[in-house]
């Protein structure tokens, strides 16, 4: 008796230590907006405001759409996953409908495709520093026990995420990385949109997952910033939020 007891606690030991220290797979994500009111964001109040009624009466209220996220203890791929049919790409679509990141957790550099409208930029920098605020509040994602954490862009733009210590990953959708694991969601409210984790399989990649992007116009996250602000912050509400977008 005391031997099964010894072997049934091995075994138990065992499976708390590969749940606990999961270092490879893949998670699907799934990001949802609400067009309808980032487009109501966008109304300030002029005669000119008829045109966002139009538009909403044009678009689903909710553009759905999939990324896939292969990640080791080394390296991680964020890229476009399967198509949805509610997956609007017509005029009003936000920037990041295509961004590719691929990050590189020995030498904490980041490599990301993003195409902002009909410019393609290929950022390479180093991972995104965050201050990160992890609270008490607890939820289930995907099977997996996740934590809060809260941090903001650009001083006003507020970031809640849930990640989870039992994926020994710090990454997770875009460039968001700097928790004690793998994020399995991300909310970001004056954007109307959520990505979360709808199924993560714990299958090995191989080294064709991780294709690192070499195209777009070469520069860092500061310098791209700095480029955006001089062009599409003249378009008013809607250029500051394009900026926000670009810089996930």
């Amino acid at each position: 008796m005391k031997s099964l007891l010894i072997v049934l606690s091995a075994v138990l030991f065992t499976t708390s230590l590969q749940a606990q220290y999961t270092t490879y797979g893949k998670i699907e994500y799934e990001r949802k907006s609400n067009t309808h009111q980032q487009l109501q964001d966008m109304q300030d109040g002029s005669d000119d405001d008829g045109w966002i009624i139009s538009m909403k009466a044009q678009m689903p209220k909710y553009a759905i759409s999939y990324f896939d996220y292969v990640f080791t203890t080394k390296q991680s791929l964020y890229k476009p996953g399967k198509e949805s049919i509610n997956r609007y790409k017509g005029w009003g679509a936000p920037p990041a409908m295509d961004n590719i990141v691929f990050t590189d957790f020995q030498t904490q550099k980041v490599v990301a495709d993003k195409q902002v409208y009909e410019e393609k930029f290929l950022v390479q920098d180093s991972m995104r520093k965050l201050q990160w605020k992890i609270g008490d509040e607890i939820r289930m994602i995907a099977n997996y026990k996740c934590r809060k954490a809260i941090t903001r862009l650009y001083d006003s733009v507020v970031v809640v995420a849930f990640y989870t210590d039992d994926i020994a990953v710090s990454g997770g959708p875009e460039l968001f990385s700097g928790l004690p694991g793998a994020i399995l969601q991300i909310t970001i409210p004056r954007l109307h949109t959520t990505w979360m984790a709808t199924k993560i399989e714990l299958t090995p990649p191989i080294a064709e997952d991780f294709k690192i992007p070499t195209k777009g116009k070469k520069m860092t996250q500061e310098e791209l910033f700095t480029t955006l602000s001089k062009t599409v912050s003249k378009w008013g509400n809607w250029g500051q939020r394009s900026i926000w977008w670009s810089m996930l």
